[in-house]
């Protein structure tokens, strides 16, 4: 996904989950860590995002969203609960203009 620096949208990470065959649905907001490392995201990386199924979704840019981000090129993370895990994947790729 590319994002222009000025430009306030949500990125979305589609999530599906199931147990036992069945569609699991998550209460827990979902966390998200935008990088510009390839390391693995530490405690203080993660910022709230919301369910709009089947995506996790989270506000990004200068007007009202949960974080801006300068320009660059950023590995995206996604971590959630479901029951007794709590995955947490590498979503992807932002590149911010």
């Amino acid at each position: 996904m590319d994002l222009a620096a000025i430009s306030t949208e949500y990125v979305k990470v589609t999530v599906v989950t199931r147990a036992g065959g069945a569609q699991v649905q998550l209460a827990v907001p979902p966390q998200f860590a935008f990088l510009l490392t390839d390391t693995s995201p530490e405690e203080d990386d993660w910022l709230v995002g919301e369910w709009i199924a089947p995506h996790g979704r989270i506000l990004v840019g200068p007007n009202g969203g949960v974080t801006t981000l300068e320009p660059g090129e950023y590995t995206l993370w996604i971590k959630f609960a479901g029951g007794f895990e709590t995955p947490v994947y590498r979503a992807g790729t932002l590149k911010v203009y």
